[in-house]
């Protein structure tokens, strides 16, 4: 497994954060938005990834209500806390109705629930206590804001943060779905270490802006959706049936037209797979770890058997005529919107 620092230690009493290169992506763990969950299958996954050297696992708060946090706590009981980096974030509330309304939505038992974008100081307080409880730690490596929260100024939610990193209730702050001009106005007030975002073959709209800031002012990169919900797996077919409550139905890159567009570019770089007797995901997940910029990809895993399959993508190799060769093939897939 590679592992890549993502910031240096700002006193002397703190380490360095690396992560590993494949991170364990805890959002389908909680069941919300994809279908369910099998809690007991989530924990083998997550302990199988430990053991194939994912050390890094991030989660969230909103990801099936608490029920994503409180299973990455069981599944790393028992585990050497050191060895485990901890991401997870704040600022997504479903239990109280203040901030910037993010969506309508229902929990994992199908009663409907509003969600709001919402980072005020007291609000990130109590929330990093009820991830440290449900987490079963005593610090978070990685707190990031999940969302902008237009509501509450960004100097206020940022101070907040550098309060629990005095308290040693979290290490580095991080942000999420941030541009860089949000970047620079954070910056003012705490250290950022990273910027989670979206980022795939099929989405990359981050390298005309967030890419070069990150690059130029040394901020880490946590691509998350490499696989692009599983679009990029080959496995999904035009008429693929998602289950009632999974959101993919609902977005452009899961049309018919778009399915066969996908699996079309997948057909011509399968032979570079099959050479390298990989999968096509972990192809692409190789890929995507290749691009500048770009330090870790955050990758989820239904089961042991899809984990220790993503655990491998970062230990095959890639020359730079194949990079390129995927490339070329990459810039001919146009989908529709």
């Amino acid at each position: 497994m590679i592992y890549r620092k993502i910031t240096n230690a700002i006193h002397p009493e703190h380490r360095d954060l690396e992560l590993s290169v494949i991170t364990f992506g805890a959002w389908a763990t909680g069941g919300w938005m994809w279908g369910g969950t099998e809690r007991s299958e989530s924990v083998r996954a997550i302990q199988a990834s430990y053991h194939a050297g994912v050390t890094s696992i991030d989660t969230a708060p909103v990801y099936g209500m608490g029920l994503s946090e409180e299973i990455v706590g069981e599944a790393i009981k028992g585990l050497p806390r050191d060895k485990v980096q901890i991401l997870t974030k704040y600022g997504m509330r479903w239990d109280l109705a203040k901030g910037d309304f993010a969506m309508h939505s229902k929990d994992n038992d199908g009663t409907d629930i509003d969600i709001y974008k919402y980072a005020a100081k007291e609000s990130i307080i109590e929330e990093c206590e009820r991830s440290l409880k449900r987490l079963g730690t005593d610090y978070i490596d990685l707190y990031q804001i999940h969302w902008h929260d237009k509501t509450t100024p960004i100097e206020e939610t940022m101070e907040a943060v550098a309060h629990l990193i005095k308290q040693g209730k979290v290490r580095y702050a991080g942000v999420c779905n941030y541009s860089a001009d949000l970047m620079r106005e954070a910056s003012k007030y705490i250290n950022l270490a990273s910027n989670q975002v979206p980022f795939s073959m099929v989405r990359r709209d981050i390298e005309d802006e967030v890419v070069p800031y990150c690059i130029e002012h040394q901020k880490a990169i946590l691509a998350y959706s490499p696989l692009q919900r599983g679009l990029l797996t080959g496995k999904i077919k035009p008429g693929y049936q998602f289950a009632k409550d999974d959101n993919r139905a609902d977005l452009h890159y899961f049309s018919d037209q778009n399915i066969e567009k996908v699996n079309a570019f997948l057909e011509k770089i399968k032979p570079l797979a099959n050479d390298k007797n990989v999968l096509l995901s972990q192809l692409v997940l190789k890929w995507t770890i290749e691009q500048a910029g770009i330090t870790i990809a955050l990758v989820g895993a239904r089961d042991a058997k899809q984990a220790l399959e993503n655990a491998a993508a970062a230990d095959m190799k890639l020359t730079p005529d194949e990079i390129n060769f995927i490339s070329g093939h990459l810039n001919d897939l146009k989908l529709v919107k």
